[in-house]
């Protein structure tokens, strides 16, 4: 069972990314992914979640309107596209899976992806 994050870089303000979360070992159908960051010097916290039972949860308030989730159940991956960036979106990025329900809390998902730094600077 494997996450692997991708796609992450250095933007300007303003510009967009979507950063992509792989599967391998297992379906992500039916599983809730996640979506966490660190920015440096703070803790980790949740961005938002992604579930067929529940729709997309957003757990950062700052992020609602700009970024979304969505998956690729043929690829077997989740996507977080990231609009409107803004500096104190700096952080490294973490997608995680469980089965299911979606939580704002990193514990509750046994499954983590490796992280990828964005960085917005200009």
């Amino acid at each position: 069972v494997q996450l692997q994050a991708s796609g992450g870089g250095l933007v300007q303000p303003g510009d967009s990314l979507r950063l992509s979360c792989a599967a391998s070992g297992f379906t992500l159908e039916g599983y809730a992914i996640g979506w966490f960051r660190q920015a440096p010097g703070k803790e980790r916290e949740g961005v938002l979640c992604g579930s067929s039972r529940d729709g997309t949860t957003y757990y950062a308030g700052s992020v609602k309107g700009r970024f979304t989730i969505s998956r690729d159940n043929a690829k077997n991956t989740v996507y977080l596209q990231m609009n409107s960036l803004k500096r104190e979106d700096t952080a490294v990025y973490y997608c995680a899976a469980r089965w299911r329900i979606c939580s704002s809390y990193g514990l509750h998902f046994p499954n983590w992806g490796q992280g990828t730094q964005v960085t917005v600077s200009s």
